[in-house]
Parts: C-alpha cells; structure tokens; sequence
C-alpha cells in the first residue's frame, strides 16, 4: 500500500504552484504533477527531496528528473488523451506516471536492466498501466511503431532518424540534444513523410543516453 498523507499532498501543491510560477501553464501537467507521488521514487531518509524541484540520484548513474523538466517535457509534448507515446529512458519511472495520467498509451523502453526491473515493478504497485521494455531505446522501439508522440529523457548527441521514421504522420517527438554536460530540447513535428519541422527551445541537462545512437556502443 502506497502511503501519500496530507503532508506529501500539501508539498506537492507546494510544487506545483512553483512549477506555474516558472511559467508552466498546461493546467493537465500540473494536475498529473499533483496527482502522482513522486516521494514512492524516494528512500524514506530523502523524502525531504523528493518534492524539491531538483534532479536526485536513482542508482546505476541514473537519476529521477527535475520536476520542472518533466514538466516541461510533458507540455511540449502536449499529450491528447489516448495517445501512443514512447519514452525512452523508463528511469525511476516519474515521467512514465505522468504521461499516464495524461491519458497516454504508454510505451516505456529502458537500457539498464536493474532499473527496468525496478520501475515496473513500482509502477504495478502503484496501480499504473504501461508496456515495459527492455533494450536500445536510442533506436527506437520499432515493434510498437508508429507513435503519436516520442519523449527522450536523456541527452543525445544528435537526433536518432530511426525516431522520426516511427512517429506516426503527424507525430512530434521531444528530444534533449546536445554535449554530456548539458543540451537542447527540440521538438521535431512530422507532418508528412517529407515536412519535418524543427524547433529549438531552452538549454537543460540530462544524464547521457546510452545505446547504439548514444554516446555508449552496446
């Protein structure tokens, strides 16, 4: 059973009032943002974190994002209920709750064993519903293909083309691309097998992400 006192409710509010204060404005992202106890992704000793706006270490060099990149994201991604959407870097799990409770169908493709394992099994505990997949999210996940939207939540070091040949038409994928250190989010719209549009948006940091199309050779 999954504890989310009063106290855990009131600083998520506390959050969310932050996070439109940096000027997120979608109200359904910061309703999911209220609506999902990030503090479960925490060990009791750090639950003081767990509603900072701040990156926290996960394990395996990984960490669970910024509440306000997630939420960031999310906008850009600007989720219509029923929604095929792939993330790549399943992670603690947080965005993947979000994404859910945005009303997407989600996909959710992981590098790291250990950490694919670990959020699965969360996430059944916490009742929420997505295809966990282990493997290369850095190409894709072609299987499930297309996708109405791609959410990459680590840093890349150019745009994948095997991601936009599996966004549906008309598709968006939101990618942060960029050095080791910090990067840009992009979001690439499909609108025809010929018209891609690119836009460039603000300057974030993501841990690296791993595969064939990454900075890590399998």
């Amino acid at each position: 059973m999954i504890e989310d006192s009063y106290r855990h409710r009131g600083m998520r509010r506390a959050l969310v009032r932050t996070l439109a204060e940096k000027g997120i404005r979608n109200q359904q992202v910061l309703h999911a943002i209220q609506n999902v106890p990030r503090h479960v992704f925490f060990d009791q000793a750090f639950l003081e974190h767990a509603y900072q706006d701040k990156a926290f270490p996960i394990g395996e060099g990984q960490t669970i994002s910024q509440p306000y990149t997630v939420a960031v994201q999310s906008e850009l991604l600007d989720i219509k209920p029923g929604d095929r959407v792939l993330e790549i870097g399943t992670g603690s799990g947080y965005q993947c709750c979000i994404l859910l409770e945005l009303g997407a169908k989600v996909y959710t493709i992981e590098y790291v064993k250990s950490l694919h394992q670990q959020a699965k099994k969360m996430l059944n505990s916490m009742g929420y519903q997505a295809n966990f997949i282990h493997g290369d999210g850095s190409r894709g996940f072609n299987a499930y293909a297309p996708y109405d939207k791609i959410i990459v939540t680590a840093g890349a070091p150019s745009v994948p083309e095997e991601l936009i040949q599996q966004l549906a038409i008309p598709g968006k994928l939101v990618i942060p691309v960029g050095g080791t250190d910090r990067q840009k989010m992009l979001t690439i719209e499909r609108l025809s097998e010929s018209n891609i549009t690119k836009k460039e948006h603000n300057y974030f940091s993501f841990v690296p992400l791993l595969g064939e199309q990454g900075w890590k050779k399998k």
